[in-house]
């Protein structure tokens, strides 16, 4: 239908500059996903350079850095235990990398002649990539911790033998899924809401042009909606990034302690 909005056009990856180009057969262009990749390292490397002055006064910039750093401490601390201090680093850069990237992909920059903001996390692609890279780790803190024994994991204490033909298959299975729901739950969380917002922000632009009465309560009603999507937006963007963070420490703590 013309004049539609295809809320699905938002998630487009396309070249920044208007064109493919091309390298040894492979598509090597820059576009609109790794554009704003690189947006959210500049503003997390911008983030951290304020927490790096060390003044003996610290302003309010150095002690959000100190505070997120003490909170990502804390987390690892309660959550992985004893040895759990080294995979702080890896933690901090997942939790905010996502914070960030989410936060970056809700920014209203439309209302702006020419820009548009795109989500990163909203992409399966670089979800899984996260996801699997986590569970890179977790196996191999695992192996190279215990060795063979690292398959005790699939075996839980006080568990009648005669059941391990069953437990074992479904600790198994439970085990590979990981990293799919962890790539998953982001990714549907972050696309969802951004299609609700599309769909609202339609409603709101036919709703206006109808010009009757109908339609300027369509337009009302959807604005109210669109508000209360996007302050929902804001809290699931931190609530995801915690998540994925807070699971890759209990399943670090698997491969660090067993059970």
């Amino acid at each position: 239908m013309a004049g539609a909005i295809d809320p699905m056009e938002q998630f487009m990856v396309e070249p920044v500059l208007g064109r493919h180009l091309s390298l040894f057969g492979y598509d090597v262009s820059f576009t609109n996903s790794a554009l704003f990749m690189v947006v959210v390292f500049v503003l997390l490397a911008l983030f951290m350079a304020g927490g790096l002055r060390r003044q003996l006064v610290p302003g309010r910039w150095q002690v959000a850095v100190e505070s997120a750093v003490a909170f990502i401490d804390n987390m690892v601390t309660v959550n992985i235990g004893q040895g759990g201090k080294k995979f702080a680093p890896y933690i901090f850069s997942l939790f905010f990398f996502i914070l960030f990237a989410n936060l970056v992909g809700v920014l209203p920059l439309a209302i702006l002649p020419g820009l548009h903001t795109f989500a990163v996390t909203s992409h399966i692609t670089v979800t899984a990539v996260l996801a699997f890279f986590s569970f890179a780790i977790v196996l191999i803190v695992g192996f190279a911790k215990h060795g063979l024994k690292f398959f005790s994991l699939f075996v839980p204490h006080g568990a009648p033998l005669w059941l391990m033909p069953v437990i074992i298959p479904v600790e198994f299975v439970s085990f590979m899924v990981r990293p799919f729901s962890l790539g998953l739950r982001l990714f549907v969380a972050m696309t969802a809401g951004h299609i609700l917002l599309e769909v609202f922000g339609s409603f709101a632009v036919q709703g206006l042009s109808a010009g009757s009465g109908l339609g300027v309560g369509v337009w009302f009603a959807s604005m109210l909606m669109i508000i209360g999507v996007s302050a929902l937006e804001l809290l699931v963007c931190a609530i995801q990034a915690y998540v994925f963070a807070l699971l890759t420490s209990l399943y670090l703590h698997d491969a660090v302690h067993l059970h």
